[in-house]
């Protein structure tokens, strides 16, 4: 945002503004999941039909696999400078690659160590992952301070950059703040779209409201407020123009460090690679895992379609979309078209044409008597509002990769996400009025029902995490007896999914 000519405040307010704006959309879906503790898959069901649900689920699989890839090669560049730390010679390895891979043989062995050493924790369930982020939670804040108070100790102040004013002024200025705020709404984009994956686990709905409308915000706004003055910090300890990757400044640290100074780096190095693990974990490999079960149900457990998830993020060579920024800022902005026109079709299902009222078992059956099974298992309403939402934006994204286009298509693709969502939204709710359409509710009507006898269960009784079964039922305050003991997590009771 500040290359883009902003100043830090300025950038800093569209970080805040932004990622309230997605934290507000989190929560519209996550409470979907939070009141009938369902999936991201069975909510899409709802929406886009019981066979059309799976191009929305197919688009977020395809997103966590990617992201998992990208992540783990930059937990890779953590897990480089904490060997670096111990063997600097590690840092001056002969290189085998060629060069046009895009990659080194330091880089890729780093890299393929975090994505090998990630492999057990894809093996825990989702409900005792907590201890992890527990530990996450504790480690890597203390981490990113220690880094940004080394920073200003070793630049003596917080450096040049908040005196620096902005460099773009008049319209220019003005859509600078709206693509920077658009960047943070669309590095959510995955997120706000399967949210009921997390809130299903929730014990009341606003459980799953406040915890993420505020610490989403709070979360990315100091931790960019740590990398804007690190980074000011940089051009006054080496000189020249800003250091921006954080990864890239601690490695500048270790150029003639001393002992103590390695180990500092170190501890600090590993608090980020824990961040990256957990980031892999929650909003990759999980959500992948969750999301593959709907595709595959037979055949794909969470844990197995996790797993799926981390040999793809392998095979997949991330280090080639890395290899240049904006060529990665493209795809983002891309993908969250796909998926900006999926969020609004669900958001105007939920709370405006059905004011919460779903059918529970309906969800789950694939009976052309279902509500939710349309016109042959797929919704044109939703359908249609999907298109509307990637035409909006298609023109504008042709001009991002270089397309001459008219410069109405251009200032509409700067708010890429928005336009996207409010135009699916709005033509999802003009289809139904015109065609209105089964199982839908004429005043607000969230039910909060414990269901039984249905078709949730996994067949044989088959734990969608893994492979042990269930050894008893499904209580009636949502506890499930399994060989791990209680799992308090559903008040519905609902088995399996």
């Amino acid at each position: 945002m500040i290359v883009d000519g902003l100043s830090w405040w300025q950038s800093w307010i569209c970080v805040w503004i932004g990622y309230f704006l997605a934290a507000c959309f989190v929560c519209l879906t996550g409470r979907i999941g939070a009141v009938y503790h369902i999936s991201f898959p069975v909510v899409a069901r709802s929406t886009f039909g019981i066979w059309g649900s799976f191009w929305p689920v197919l688009n977020r699989v395809v997103m966590a696999v990617i992201w998992y890839g990208v992540q783990g090669y930059i937990g890779g560049q953590c897990v480089t400078l904490m060997i670096r730390a111990i063997w600097p010679s590690y840092n001056t390895i002969p290189n085998g690659i060629p060069k046009s891979s895009d990659v080194t043989t330091r880089d890729f062995t780093s890299f393929f160590l975090f994505w090998l050493l990630s492999l057990p924790a894809l093996w825990v369930p989702i409900q005792k992952l907590r201890h992890l982020f527990t530990v996450k939670a504790i480690y890597s804040p203390i981490a990113a301070i220690a880094f940004f108070a080394w920073a200003i100790a070793r630049a003596n102040g917080i450096g040049p950059i908040v005196h620096q004013p902005n460099k773009a002024h008049g319209s220019q200025l003005a859509w600078a703040v709206v693509k920077s705020i658009m960047s943070c709404m669309g590095n959510f984009a995955a997120l706000i779209m399967n949210d009921p994956d997390f809130a299903r686990f929730a014990r009341k709905p606003k459980d799953a409201l406040w915890a993420q409308l505020f610490t989403i915000p709070l979360g990315f706004g100091i931790t960019s407020f740590i990398g804007i003055i690190a980074s000011s910090s940089s051009a006054v300890i080496f000189g020249g123009d800003y250091v921006w990757n954080p990864l890239d400044l601690l490695g500048m640290f270790l150029d003639g460090a001393s002992s103590g100074q390695r180990f500092g780096v170190f501890i600090i190095a590993t608090g980020f690679a824990l961040a990256q693990l957990g980031t892999n974990l929650s909003a990759n490999s999980v959500s992948a895992g969750t999301d593959m079960t709907a595709l595959l149900p037979r055949y794909i457990t969470i844990r197995r379609g996790s797993y799926i998830c981390a040999m793809i993020g392998l095979a997949m060579c991330p280090w080639n979309l890395l290899s240049s920024s904006n060529q990665f800022t493209t795809y983002l902005s891309a993908y969250s078209i796909f998926l900006s026109a999926i969020a609004g079709p669900m958001i105007c299902d939920y709370y405006i044409v059905r004011k919460g009222y779903l059918q529970m078992k309906d969800l789950y059956s694939a009976s052309k008597d279902s509500p939710y099974y349309y016109c042959c298992g797929f919704s044109w309403h939703a359908y249609a509002a999907y298109l509307s939402g990637l035409l909006v934006n298609i023109v504008g994204f042709a001009g991002a990769v270089g397309r001459k286009v008219p410069i109405g298509a251009t200032y509409i693709y700067n708010v890429n996400y928005v336009s996207g969502f409010l135009v699916s939204f709005a033509m999802y709710y003009a289809l139904t009025w015109a065609v209105p359409i089964p199982a839908t509710s004429a005043v607000w009507n969230e039910v909060d029902v414990d269901v039984d006898d249905d078709p949730m269960s996994v067949a044989d009784g088959e734990d969608v995490y893994g492979d042990e079964r269930w050894e008893g039922e499904g209580e009636a305050d949502g506890g499930f007896k399994g060989r791990d003991g209680d799992y308090k997590g559903a008040k519905s009771g609902l088995r399996g999914l």
